[in-house]
């Protein structure tokens, strides 16, 4: 093996596997397939590699040409580009993991098979186009480019009759649903994103603490700021299997619409919008008004993908940022993540917070201060939410 071109855990090297997959995935897949591989070695010899390039290019790229347009343009400082990088880096692997589990769920959906393994695959190696494009960021202007990565879409269709057993009349419907899944889950994920300040970092290898990380134990580290433990992985899985089953429901929405009050002091409830997205989820948003001021408080139930807002408040996240006009601030209150975000020039702040793991209260809009969208999340009784969940 050579440092030029290493090799992936069955011989092929990290070059003609990439060449293999996009220029012959039909006939690479069935060999992917066949391959004894296990979801920790996949992770070390294919995801982690690759994952880096598009980080490591945009760090690399914006410090050497800098960003802008239009007669303007500008550098990142180093540690925020570094800091950006490796955060971009870590939730892309992060993202591998719960993408193949949405994956393998949704499979027998479609008429396939549940294989967590053969599902961490098809994620792992269908995304390598996305993965590979991530180069363009080495120079902002043709980052552009960058859409070349939606081939991975292509590789995902293909791969899904080979690993997951999908019908071929069914794959194009398994891929569009497991994209708006992903599209789903981003929304939910994202904020996450803004929460994190990175205070230092490991290389690779120190996330990981032995072979068997991705199996049913062990723990995924990230240096500076806690660990997951694979095991909560599993159980993650299992509540999105419940959920897709029908083992479990969503609270339906009138229960929901029924915890909101009628006023908030000065405020009088003037609208009320409810929404229900089958297994997924519910959620019920109230506008509240009073004279010129309005803000709307909302509910909603994550269902199965709530089991997603644990992984913030386990890694004891924390995120502030102050300036003349107002502050920003996430936090672990008791064991759950909460967000506040106030403006002073516009009056305006959003406070959310996430319950029993699964619901997320938060008020967002216009108030005379932070503390009356505090008060207006604080009417939502948790012990309520609790017992409808349960």
């Amino acid at each position: 093996m050579s440092m030029d071109n290493p090799m992936t855990e069955h011989g092929k090297s990290l070059v003609e596997r990439a060449k293999a997959i996009i220029l012959k995935p039909k006939e690479e897949w069935p060999v992917i397939a066949a391959e004894p591989s296990s979801q920790a070695s996949i992770l070390k010899s294919w995801v982690l590699p690759l994952a880096a390039i598009g980080p490591v290019a945009s760090l690399i790229g914006g410090q050497v040409f800098g960003y802008g347009g239009f007669g303007f343009s500008y550098r990142p400082s180093i540690l925020g580009a570094i800091t950006s990088a490796v955060l971009s880096y870590l939730l892309t692997i992060v993202g591998v993991f719960i993408l193949a589990l949405i994956a393998d769920w949704l499979a027998p959906k479609f008429d396939g098979t549940s294989n967590k393994l053969a599902a961490f695959k098809l994620v792992a190696y269908g995304a390598t186009a996305s993965f590979l494009a991530g180069i363009f960021g080495l120079i902002p202007a043709l980052s552009v480019f960058g859409l070349l990565g939606l081939y991975s879409i292509y590789l995902f269709y293909t791969g899904a009759p080979v690993l997951m057993k999908v019908p071929e009349a069914k794959a194009g419907g398994y891929v569009a649903v497991t994209m708006v899944c992903a599209i789903v889950l981003s929304l939910i994920i994202a904020p996450i994103v803004g929460f994190v300040t990175a205070m230092s970092f490991g290389g690779p290898a120190a996330m990981f603490e032995d072979e068997d990380v991705a199996e049913s134990s062990g723990t995924v580290s990230i240096p500076g700021m806690g660990s997951i433990n694979v095991g909560e992985v599993e159980k993650m899985n299992k509540r999105m299997e419940d959920a897709a089953s029908g083992k479990t429901k969503p609270v339906a929405v009138d229960s929901l619409k029924a915890l909101l009050p009628e006023s908030l002091g000065a405020y009088q409830r003037t609208a009320v919008e409810t929404m229900g997205a089958g297994t997924v989820g519910t959620s019920v948003e109230a506008t509240y008004t009073a004279e010129e001021r309005s803000f709307d408080l909302k509910i909603t139930d994550m269902h199965g993908l709530g089991a997603l807002a644990s992984m913030g408040s386990a890694l004891g996240i924390e995120q502030s940022r102050e300036d003349a006009d107002g502050y920003e601030r996430t936090h672990t209150v008791d064991g759950a993540m909460q967000t506040e975000k106030w403006s002073n020039s516009s009056s305006r702040g959003k406070f959310g917070r996430i319950v029993a793991d699964r619901f997320l209260v938060e008020a967002d809009g216009d108030a005379r201060n932070i503390d009356e969208l505090k008060a207006a999340v604080a009417s939502i009784d948790p012990d309520n939410l609790e017992d409808l969940a349960s």
